[in-house]
């Protein structure tokens, strides 16, 4: 689990002797190969800072707002980046989970690159940068990789989302299709505390019937006021079972 967290699922990440560089040349050969040859975008120069400044998004509530006024590009530009990135299946746009709602409810999307090592080779890090802010949206990107590669594999039909109120009560990530509802947060930290659980309980309430998971970092396998707590390197290959 730890080198996937740090150089991501793509194959070559794991039989490459020096990953870091391999992930560094993927980025950068994506860009000039498809990008460019395909001329899918008229301004490279812009679209490579418009990476680097889409992965401070990672795992975040998007704002292209926020991302085109940093940029200082026109706003319809970088939706259309956005989009672009979806096109070439290198990031994933989760929705809120609305679904007979019982309270106000955020409408922005989360935003994900697809892979926890193109995001570290995108995101530059200096003396400024908490463990928590590059830590924490890698984990939450293996989980979500698992989540959609198991659903894929598996052809278990689940739509995936995730879960936001107006006053930032937040799930990680939801899954709703035939077999059920599942809803999963996930942590960092190998311990946890019981407040830790309180956005799976307040959505227990808007959905008694959903199955909820808090994965973390931990060793300790739990359950409290039915809600699983499972560490991840337990939860991640039995998500087979599980979901």
């Amino acid at each position: 689990m730890a080198h996937s967290l740090r150089f991501g699922q793509l194959p070559s990440a794991y039989v490459d002797t020096d990953p870091g560089s391999y992930l560094r040349s993927y980025v950068g050969t994506y860009l000039r190969e498809e990008v460019q040859a395909e001329a899918l975008t008229r301004n490279l120069d812009a679209f490579s800072r418009f990476l680097v400044a889409a992965s401070f998004s990672q795992a975040g509530v998007l704002s292209v707002a926020n991302v085109a006024r940093d940029l200082g590009l026109p706003r319809k530009t970088v939706e259309g980046y956005f989009d672009l990135l979806e096109d070439l299946l290198l990031s994933v746009r989760l929705p809120v989970f609305a679904r007979r709602a019982r309270r106000p409810l955020a409408s922005h999307r989360k935003f994900f690159l697809f892979d926890a090592g193109v995001h570290r080779a995108l995101r530059p890090r200096g003396p400024l940068d908490s463990a928590e802010e590059i830590e924490g949206p890698a984990v939450e990107t293996l989980v979500l990789e698992e989540l959609r590669a198991t659903n894929d594999n598996l052809g278990l039909g689940y739509d995936l989302f995730y879960w936001l109120t107006r006053d930032h009560k937040k799930v990680d990530f939801v899954l709703y299709g035939e077999r059920g509802l599942l809803a999963f947060e996930v942590k960092r930290f190998s311990t946890y505390r019981s407040r830790d659980l309180d956005p799976l309980r307040l959505f227990t309430r808007d959905y008694p019937e959903a199955r909820c998971f808090l994965l973390y970092c931990g060793r300790e396998d739990y359950e409290f006021d039915g809600i699983r707590v499972l560490p991840l390197a337990q939860a991640l290959p039995a998500f087979g079972d599980l979901l």
